[in-house]
């Protein structure tokens, strides 16, 4: 919930979702509190009404959606010992990857109230890339246990390593180049687990 509250989840994400089209669509400079009104189909002001402004606003995307994938993450536990190791990661790591458009990014952090309103509410408690390390590394542990990571992985660095690498990716990729999130997150992921392991004997 914004610091100003936003009642209706909906709304919420209503709100977050037309923002994410304005800017993917016409760029980061089109975004205003009207611009997300229009695209949303909702009153004029609704935003101010809900948000302090487009900072604030803006930072709250940001962190919804940094929450989504923190939860993706936690989810990982429930994929212990089914699927491949490597296709659970990289999943996770797309996911991720494709979380917020790289406008969106390059808006955030732009935008120092903004970059301020982020920081201080990850350091506050909100789910972020901390939570996300810390779900990738139990995940990779609960694998090892079962014989699907190799018993000499660290997934302390591994998750740092991949969590690590995926969050440079998100904040410094272009919203003009093309960019293969899978490609990109598979060849991560092999170049950090190495080899498959067979079941155990």
């Amino acid at each position: 919930m914004s610091p100003r509250g936003v009642a209706i989840p909906d709304l919420r994400e209503r709100l977050f979702a037309a923002a994410e089209r304005v800017v993917t669509r016409d760029g980061a400079a089109a975004l205003t509190s009207r611009a997300v009104a229009d695209e949303a189909q909702c009153a004029k002001g609704v935003l101010h009404a809900h948000f302090a402004g487009l900072d604030e606003f803006v930072a709250a995307l940001v962190l919804d959606r940094f929450a989504g994938s923190a939860r993706g993450a936690e989810a990982l536990a429930g994929r212990v010992g089914r699927g491949a190791v490597a296709d659970n990661l990289v999943d996770f790591a797309v996911a991720l990857l494709d979380s917020l458009d790289p406008a969106v990014v390059g808006l955030a952090m732009t935008r120092p109230t903004t970059s301020l309103h982020t920081r201080r509410a990850l350091e506050a408690g909100e789910p972020g890339f901390a939570a996300m390390q810390e779900s990738v590394a139990g995940y990779l542990e609960a694998e090892r246990e079962a014989g699907r990571v190799p018993e000499g992985a660290d997934p302390h660095t591994i998750a740092l390593a991949l969590v690590g690498t995926v969050h440079h990716l998100l904040m410094t990729r272009s919203p003009h180049a093309p960019f293969d999130s899978r490609a990109t997150s598979a060849r991560l992921v092999t170049v950090l687990l190495g080899p498959p392991v067979g079941p155990p004997a």
